[in-house]
């Protein structure tokens, strides 16, 4: 597969359909694994009162997280009722409450971003007791720097999934130390050997890495992106999903693998521009040979934060075919 970069957005328009991709996805005759990821979420103003009040900002989408085996999205706030809020422009704190009905939804959250340390390590290690106590896996972020760079294991249908988190938004001010909460912080040697390790120890089948990273509102990945997201596959990772710029990037093939530069928002009333009002939510389908099809959804997000299902949307699926990821557009 070549490395050039393929940009979804460009393709669309173009019209490219490559035979044998269809709307929904291939039948074969061993049944993979599932997997959906959502983007940012923050549940500490609209979204967070919905929930106080009865409601859930995640409803429109319920369907399609429950037909998904495994339910994962971006943690964007810490969940705690201590700590103190930071010397930052935005800082995020929803009330517990909101775990009950994550947890309808998720299975796992990712914690490596730059919000998840706004009310301190004492807000943060709150959190990490909280998702314990309502069953909710996480990954990117514990107790300490090994609880950090600790793969999630998931095992659905025979299948093992290791998945892990890293942050790259500066300022490095709230990784995880040995003895200290925090999160996991992107050192391309550390990442490699995390990598390589899910593998060799946890003995996963597939390997995903979750990373936020970027600048906000570019609409293509930075060479630091690319860079480190061809290291993670050349170390064996099967995917990349990114996010932070709380808009959508390019999708990239590097090697039969998939690399999605960022997702976008999900949940987020923090919102200023069209762009950051529009997300994907990822599907994927997996097997013992890494991803065998994905697909977005698209999410439009009100000026509330709150995602609906954009049924006139454009969303592409990738299915593997020949050795290599090959793209069609459909709408739904």
């Amino acid at each position: 597969m070549s490395r050039t970069r393929l940009s979804l957005r460009h393709c669309i328009l173009a019209g490219v359909l490559l035979a044998g991709c269809a709307a929904g996805f291939a039948a074969d005759n061993t049944a993979p694994v599932s997997l959906v990821f959502a983007g940012d979420i923050v549940l500490d103003d609209a979204a967070g009162e919905m929930i106080r009040a009865g409601d859930d900002p995640f409803a429109d989408f319920a369907g399609t997280f429950g037909n998904a085996d495994i339910r994962l999205a971006n943690l964007e706030c810490v969940v705690a009722t201590t700590g103190t809020a930071g010397d930052k422009i935005y800082t995020f704190r929803a009330h517990p409450r909101t775990l009950a009905v994550l947890k309808r939804h998720f299975d796992a959250l990712a914690l490596a971003n730059n919000h998840s340390g706004d009310f301190g390590r004492e807000a943060f290690a709150e959190m990490l007791g909280l998702l314990k106590q309502s069953q909710l896996g996480q990954f990117g972020a514990g107790h300490n720097l090994s609880e950090a760079h600790t793969p999630l294991i998931i095992e659905r249908k025979g299948l093992r999934i290791a998945l892990l988190g890293y942050s790259e938004f500066m300022p490095r001010s709230f990784e995880a130390d040995y003895n200290a909460p925090g999160v996991a912080w992107s050192e391309d040697e550390q990442v490699v050997a995390d990598i390589k390790k899910a593998r060799s120890f946890y003995k996963a089948d597939v390997v995903i890495p979750v990373m936020h990273w970027g600048w906000e509102n570019e609409l293509t990945s930075t060479p630091r992106q690319r860079q480190l997201a061809h290291l993670m596959i050349d170390a064996g990772a099967d995917a990349v999903i990114g996010g932070h710029p709380h808009v959508t990037q390019e999708i990239e093939p590097y090697h039969g693998k998939p690399i999605i530069y960022s997702v976008g928002n999900f949940v987020m009333k923090e919102t200023d521009n069209a762009r950051q009002r529009q997300g994907w939510l990822l599907r994927l389908q997996l097997d013992k040979d890494g991803v065998r099809a994905f697909d977005t959804r698209v999410a439009a997000i009100n000026m509330e934060g709150i995602p609906s299902l954009d049924r006139t949307a454009t969303s592409a699926c990738w299915q593997r075919g020949q050795g290599a990821l090959q793209l069609c557009a459909t709408t739904e």
